[in-house]
């Protein structure tokens, strides 16, 4: 049970860096990206194929974030540039994606096992794989928060955030709002992509059907985080991110400890989703009946 929990809080923190790309696409800019489905496999393809050609695994990972960047920058351009909805903008990246990804693996799946990764000198420490990737994981989604925290305070950063917000009136204030689309899309796919090098690596695989339904996880992460862990203070709300990723993936390995069919497991993703989203609805529901209750008893 202990390696059962071990595993499911690693896989949670590498899975939180995706989730924290999906936070500033679906919250800060309000838009839905599925390109993320594409660009998740397209971290690992990169990042894979380099570790097999016999680049340090580090630079691999780095290229994945700059795989990502890349398909981030395709979406961005298509909704701007080209007047595309949003929706269907990543969409399209993410179908072209699929093609892209088995270009570069040369194949449907590629095997690094046994091969050089990040999390491979805390292992020659003599930790178990699930602790040095739980050490990584954590250094590295803490790394990057931090890091988002205070770029997302900047005068730029301040400008992406607006534009979700409003972007009328970011436009009167001479803020050109297509710019700050597409470096919010290009920073949230490379984010990733640096999400799917780190799983992939952490599997020692990577397979092109890898990023199916991580636009579902992701948002299932976000919404248990903000439910349960959220606050006001923008730190604090990426620090829920993390939290809500490991919680999923808790959730997610008790429950097929319990016996659940792994077959089902996409459709208790999804009912996941849908009560995580009613969720606050539903508390303002209770509130009214409480109070409309309250009201006729007095």
């Amino acid at each position: 049970m202990t390696q059962i929990l071990l595993g499911a809080i690693s896989l949670g923190l590498l899975w939180s860096i995706m989730t924290v790309g999906v936070y500033i696409t679906y919250r800060l800019l309000d838009i839905a990206d599925l390109t993320v489905e594409g660009t998740l496999a397209m971290g690992a393809a990169i990042a894979c194929t380099l570790i097999r050609k016999g680049m340090d695994p580090y630079l691999a990972s780095l290229c994945a974030l700059l795989g990502g960047c890349a398909a981030g920058l395709c979406t961005g351009l298509l909704h701007t540039k080209l007047k595309i909805p949003a929706l269907l903008s990543g969409i399209l990246t993410m179908i072209a994606l699929y093609s892209v990804n088995l270009k570069i693996m040369g194949a449907p799946n590629v095997s690094i096992l046994r091969m050089n990764t990040v999390f491979r000198p805390l292992i020659r420490l003599g930790l178990s794989s699930n602790v040095a990737v739980i050490i990584m994981g954590l250094i590295c989604a803490m790394l990057l928060i931090t890091i988002l925290y205070w770029f997302f305070g900047t005068e730029l950063g301040s400008a992406i955030r607006a534009t979700g917000n409003n972007q009328r009136m970011v436009r009167a204030q001479g803020v050109n709002t297509d710019t700050m689309k597409i470096l919010g899309l290009v920073i949230s796919n490379g984010l990733v992509g640096l999400s799917g090098a780190f799983i992939a690596q952490s599997q020692n695989f990577a397979d092109v059907q890898m990023g199916t339904g991580s636009i579902v996880i992701g948002l299932a992460s976000l919404i248990i985080g903000e439910v349960l862990f959220g606050g006001r203070h923008f730190y604090r709300r990426l620090v829920a991110l993390i939290l809500g990723a490991v919680t999923y993936r808790l959730i997610i390995a008790l429950v097929l400890e319990m016996g659940m069919d792994p077959n089902d497991l996409k459709l208790f993703t999804a009912i996941t989703v849908a009560l995580a989203l009613w969720l606050p609805q539903g508390r303002q529901l209770l509130q009214t009946i409480k109070k409309s209750t309250g009201k006729e008893g007095a």
